[in-house]
């Protein structure tokens, strides 16, 4: 029998070889088994996410998006057309709120309180929020710990803690995988979440340095927001915007929370 962590995967696998039949340089992703019993329509969105090509070799980038083939438009299509639900938007801005204990609170509530094993839980990240979705590279490359001041000095919302470990049956153990010791981003996408980037955050995170003089290698606006676009984390739908991308979400049926 072929086990839900096989066929993620066999699901990246089929989204690297897509990514790279497209010359893009994507990286798989394979989130954790971490879906609740009955979340079948998650679980298949999950799949599809894993399967949707992202592409990430840009070399240079325009200010406003209008090819879809500039941002992830075939998994943000996916996340638009869930029918499954409740579906909930979290407009997340602050790096320094609590929101990933949010999105993980709100989670469990519709999961085990309420009885809805397929809730969609999405963040629409924008603000300094955003710069949790940024892989290692550019946090080091950048110094993106000093744009928090002190709230994130390292890129610790990509890491997994030592509770992502325990077993995923015990949804009552206080410091277990559902717990308040386990909000990372890695786990939440396990738990069938979405996290969608913003092409507008990047281009105006980059003006912001720039204008610092924070350009190492001394590249132009258009090629240093490319680079901070390749290298999203695994797993995250890039946006064109988030600010315009959540009436689409709204008008799918998802409820606005902040």
């Amino acid at each position: 029998m072929v086990t839900r962590r096989e066929l993620f995967r066999r699901a990246s696998a089929s989204a690297m070889g897509v990514a790279l039949a497209r010359g893009a340089n994507a990286r798989a992703f394979a989130p954790p088994d971490l879906e609740p019993p009955g979340a079948h329509s998650l679980r298949e969105l999950t799949l599809a996410l894993a399967r949707a090509p992202r592409r990430r070799d840009f070399k240079t980038v325009p200010m406003i998006l209008t090819n879809r083939g500039d941002w992830d438009s075939e998994a943000l299509d996916l996340v638009l057309r869930y029918r499954a639900g409740p579906r909930q938007v979290w407009d997340n801005t602050s790096i320094g709120s609590p929101w990933l204990n949010l999105m993980r609170n709100a989670m469990n509530t519709q999961i085990w309180s309420f009885g809805h094993p397929n809730f969609l839980c999405v963040s629409a990240t924008h603000g300094s929020a955003h710069l949790a979705l940024y892989d290692t590279f550019i946090w080091d490359k950048y110094k993106l710990g000093k744009l928090t001041k002190g709230k994130a000095p390292t890129d610790k919302f990509v890491k997994e803690p030592a509770a992502a470990h325990a077993s995923p049956r015990a949804f009552e153990d206080a410091k277990g995988v559902y717990s308040p010791h386990d909000n990372s981003i890695p786990v939440l996408q396990g738990r069938g979440a979405v996290f969608l980037a913003c092409h507008n955050e990047i281009w105006e995170l980059v003006m912001k340095l720039r204008k610092k003089g924070v350009n190492p290698d001394r590249l132009s606006h258009e090629r240093m927001a490319a680079e901070f676009t390749d290298h999203l984390i695994p797993g995250v739908v890039l946006t064109p915007g988030i600010v315009g991308t959540l009436p689409e979400l709204e008008l799918a049926g998802f409820q606005y929370a902040k």
